[in-house]
């Protein structure tokens, strides 16, 4: 079942939108679990879509991928929520080879948007550089959150897959996590 967007928030929280994907193992297991300590870990999930199963993007890998994002509503810094995501990617089993471009992996966890914010820090770019580019994230993010505004380009996120020209194939997997 998709959930609509929440965006009620208190003082000092942020509306952050983070993209979750898996394509090794019980790819959604471990989306289920990310979700779960996202919670426990870095604020409320607000919303989430359904999961979507998707081809690799950018590298060759026998495995799909089960991609789908959340809202998230947190007091964290940006800094520190990338901190919690990559302590998270770690415990899950993540490796990262240096300079290796793109590889399968047990989890990857995206910040997409963070409100109307652009950050630019070390290891983070927000709005993620790549959003526009990307069904496999425009298609979960435009189910939950169609009418976000992309702070750089002014475009909605309905928008932005409309106009988006990867035309990799992507198919519901499940409406729940």
């Amino acid at each position: 079942m998709m959930m609509e967007s929440s965006s009620v928030r208190g003082a000092g929280e942020s509306v952050v939108f983070l993209g979750l994907g898996s394509n090794m193992g019980d790819r959604l297991s471990y989306l289920s679990y990310a979700v779960n300590q996202l919670e426990k870990e870095a604020g409320r999930v607000a919303a989430r879509s359904s999961v979507w199963e998707t081809e690799p993007w950018g590298f060759e890998a026998e495995e799909l991928f089960l991609n789908m994002v959340v809202e998230l509503v947190t007091t964290l810094a940006p800094d520190a929520l990338m901190g919690v995501i990559n302590s998270m990617e770690y415990r899950l089993g993540r490796t990262r080879m240096k300079g290796h471009g793109y590889q399968s992996r047990v989890i990857d966890i995206d910040i997409l948007l963070w409100g109307d914010r652009v950050i630019s820090l070390p290891g983070l770019q927000v709005p993620h550089p790549s959003i526009a580019d990307r069904r496999f994230v425009l298609v979960p993010l435009c189910e939950i959150a169609a009418d976000t505004v992309h702070p750089v380009s002014g475009k909605t996120v309905s928008d932005l897959l409309k106009e988006c020209d990867d035309r990799s194939e992507i198919k519901l997997f499940s409406r729940v996590v």
